[in-house]
């Protein structure tokens, strides 16, 4: 009987099929991938990193705290949730500080989102050179795309990005060493709509990896070193 996995592809939902068999030189698993009807959560086709949010826009106390209730929610390494955020509305004395660390490219537009957010990830156990966690980073980033889903269902968008003075960030907020700004976040509703966004991605095959995709691999780098 065929495998089916169910994937993704351009917006479209793509199944592939597959014989399972014997991993080796005699037998390998061949796939084949055919579209169909799309499936995608509206999340997923609409989420876009806005370049431009609107100045007149404004989040209530209710909003931003269902963002970070969203955030809280995630999943982390032994629940350990090695992140936290420095969080502030436009107009908040706290948004002016995080926007004057701005680079020049975020500053452009960065400032006018409704909610500035700085990310923070736990980096070593408190007064050590250990390691807090080697999923720290992992964690933070399911932390911020959960954030990122509520948002969308608050009719807003997210642009993450790293274009800001981090150093300078951790001396104006005094932060503990064990403790790093991984990166910024901006929300808010985005002025127009995704028309020119690129949207491209690898293609499926390039990021789907099967066995007969890794034997094949094996097989052309055995070809390369002979």
């Amino acid at each position: 009987m065929p495998v089916r996995f169910p994937s993704v592809q351009d917006g479209r939902t793509v199944r592939t099929a597959g014989v399972p068999g014997k991993v080796g030189p005699a037998r390998v698993v061949a796939f084949r991938v055919t579209v169909h009807a799309p499936a995608l959560h509206p999340f997923v086709l609409e989420r876009y990193s806005p370049n431009g949010f609107r100045r007149d826009h404004t989040l209530s106390s209710a909003e931003v705290s269902s963002l970070f209730e969203a955030a809280r929610r995630a999943p982390s390494a032994g629940n350990s949730q090695p992140w936290r955020v420095i969080a502030a509305v436009r107009g908040d004395a706290v948004h002016r500080r995080l926007a004057g660390f701005l680079a020049r490219s975020s500053a452009a537009w960065a400032p006018d989102a409704s909610l500035l957010v700085a990310n923070l990830v736990q980096r070593r156990v408190e007064d050590t050179e250990f390691e807090y966690s080697e999923f720290a980073d992992y964690d933070l980033g399911q932390a911020v795309a959960h954030l990122t889903f509520q948002a969308h269902e608050l009719g807003l968008q997210v642009h993450q990005f790293r274009a800001f003075d981090r150093d300078g960030l951790h001396h104006e907020f005094a932060l503990p060493d064990h403790w790093e700004i991984a990166t910024m976040a901006a929300v808010g509703l985005p002025v127009g709509d995704a028309t020119g966004t690129d949207r491209l991605r690898k293609p499926l095959n390039d990021i789907m990896w099967t066995v007969a995709n890794i034997v094949s691999q094996q097989a052309q780098s055995g070809a390369a070193e002979e």
